[in-house]
C-alpha cells in the first residue's frame, strides 16, 4: 500500500460516518457507535489500565474493596477515565495458579474485576480486556519465547489443542458472567513483535491468523458472546508497513485496529527533549499508516496501549502525547497501569497520582476539548 502519514482528519471522519450503518465483527453497535462518534466530534477517549483495581498508594484487592470508587485518574483529573483496561492473564489456570488462587498476573482478584467492569459500565464507561495467558506448551508465562511451535501446537490437530480449548472455555465462562456488558476484547496483542509466544518469529502469519479465527469462532459462534468488540493491536513497525496486514485475520473478525507504542524510558534520562521529539515523529508516522489501513478496511482506529513510564517529563500530556495524536482519527488512547507494589510504584506508573510531577499538566489534558473523560 502507499504510505500516507497525514490522511486528512475530515476524510477519515467522512469514512467513519459512511460506515456507521455497517455491521462490523462485534454485534454491540452502541460501543462501536460511541467510538465513531468521538472521532466525528474530533475527540478521543482517555483510558487507563487497571484504573479501579489499584493505584500508587492503594489496592482494592488487598482491601477487599468492592465499592471501586478510588482511581488515580479521578484523584488528579477530577473524572474517571472513559476506558477501563483489565487483563485476563491467569484465568486459564486452576487454583494452584502461580499468581494465587482467583487472581490474575497483576494480583487482581477476578471477582473484583467483574465488579469493576460492571461499575464502570454503569457509570457510562467502556471496558476493554487483554489476555496475557501462560505458555500452554512450556508452562512458562506469556513472555516465554523459548519454543517456536506453541501456536502450531494449539491449533486443530496440535498436541496442546485440547488443553488450550479448555483454557479458552474458562475465558468464555468468565466473560459470560458479564454478557450484558459490551467488552472490547483484545487478544493476541503486539503480535508483530517477538516478546510473546504468539509473536512474529514464533509462528507463521497463517498460524497467527488461524489462532485469531479459532478464538473468535469459539467465543462468538460457539459461546454466543456477541457483546465482544474485537480489537487487534500490533506494535509499531519502523519499516515495511505492509507487513502489518500479513497478520490480519480478515475484516469479518475485527472491529478496531489499534496500535501499541510506548515512549522509551529509563532512570536518569538525558536529553529527554530529543526522546520526546522522536516519539512524536514516530507516532505520527505510525498513525499515518494505521489511519490508511483503517480507511481501507472501514475500521475504528485506537491507540490501544501507550505511555511514558514514570512520566519523567512534566508536560508530557500536552506537549508530547497530544501533538503525537493531533489530526488523526483516534477513538481512544489507553495508558498503562500504576502499580501499588512497594519498590516499583515510584517507577512503574503511566498516569499521574496526587503529588506527582505531571499532575497539573494531566488536568489540563483532561480539560481539553479534544479529550473525553467520564464525569
Amino acid at each position: 500500500m502507499s504510505h500516507k502519514p497525514n490522511l486528512p482528519l475530515t476524510l477519515a471522519i467522512c469514512i467513519l460516518a459512511a460506515s456507521c450503518g455497517q455491521a462490523p465483527a462485534g454485534k454491540d453497535n452502541n460501543t462501536i457507535s460511541a467510538l465513531k462518534q468521538a472521532v466525528i466530534d474530533g475527540k478521543y477517549m482517555y483510558g487507563h489500565q487497571d484504573d479501579l483495581m489499584y493505584g500508587h498508594y492503594w489496592n482494592a484487592n488487598e482491601d477487599n474493596d468492592y465499592t471501586l470508587e478510588r482511581s488515580d485518574v479521578l484523584s488528579t483529573a477530577g473524572a474517571y477515565p472513559m476506558v477501563l483496561g483489565l487483563d485476563l492473564g491467569g484465568i486459564e489456570l486452576d487454583e494452584d495458579s502461580p499468581y494465587g488462587a482467583g487472581k490474575n498476573l497483576d494480583g487482581n482478584k477476578f471477582d473484583i474485576m467483574l465488579e469493576a467492569a460492571k461499575k464502570h459500565h454503569a457509570r457510562g464507561g467502556i471496558v476493554t480486556m487483554s489476555w496475557h495467558l501462560r505458555n500452554p506448551l512450556t508452562g512458562g508465562d506469556a513472555w516465554d519465547v523459548s519454543d517456536t511451535t506453541v501456536v502450531k501446537s494449539i491449533l486443530p490437530g496440535g498436541g496442546r489443542h485440547d488443553l488450550f480449548m479448555g483454557w479458552l472455555g474458562k475465558v468464555g465462562d468468565y466473560l459470560e458472567q458479564i454478557k450484558e456488558i459490551p467488552v472490547i476484547f483484545r487478544p493476541w496483542h503486539e503480535h508483530t513483535g517477538g516478546w510473546f509466544w504468539w509473536g512474529a518469529g514464533l509462528c507463521s502469519a497463517e498460524e497467527y491468523n488461524a489462532l485469531w479465527v479459532m478464538t473468535y469462532d469459539y467465543l462468538v459462534k460457539d459461546r454466543g458472546l456477541d457483546n465482544l468488540v474485537w480489537a487487534i493491536s500490533p506494535n509499531g513497525l519502523q519499516k515495511d508497513f505492509e507487513k502489518w496486514m500479513e497478520r490480519y485475520p480478515g475484516d469479518d473478525y475485527v472491529d478496531i485496529i489499534g496500535l501499541d507504542q510506548y515512549e522509551p524510558s529509563h532512570p536518569g534520562m538525558e536529553n529527554i527533549e530529543a526522546t520526546n521529539a522522536a516519539f512524536i515523529a514516530q507516532m505520527r508516522e505510525l498513525l499515518g499508516c494505521m489511519t490508511e489501513i483503517a480507511e481501507e478496511h472501514n475500521k475504528i482506529l485506537a491507540v490501544t496501549e501507550t505511555g511514558f513510564e514514570s512520566l519523567q517529563y512534566e508536560n508530557w500530556w500536552t506537549e508530547v502525547l497530544m501533538p503525537a495524536l493531533d489530526g488523526f482519527p483516534v477513538s481512544y488512547v489507553l495508558t498503562w497501569r500504576n502499580t501499588s507494589e512497594e519498590g516499583r510504584r515510584d517507577v512503574h506508573y503511566y498516569a499521574p497520582f496526587p503529588g506527582s510531577r505531571s499532575e497539573a499538566d494531566f488536568k489540563t489534558f483532561a480539560e481539553s476539548e479534544k479529550t473525553l473523560f467520564l464525569n
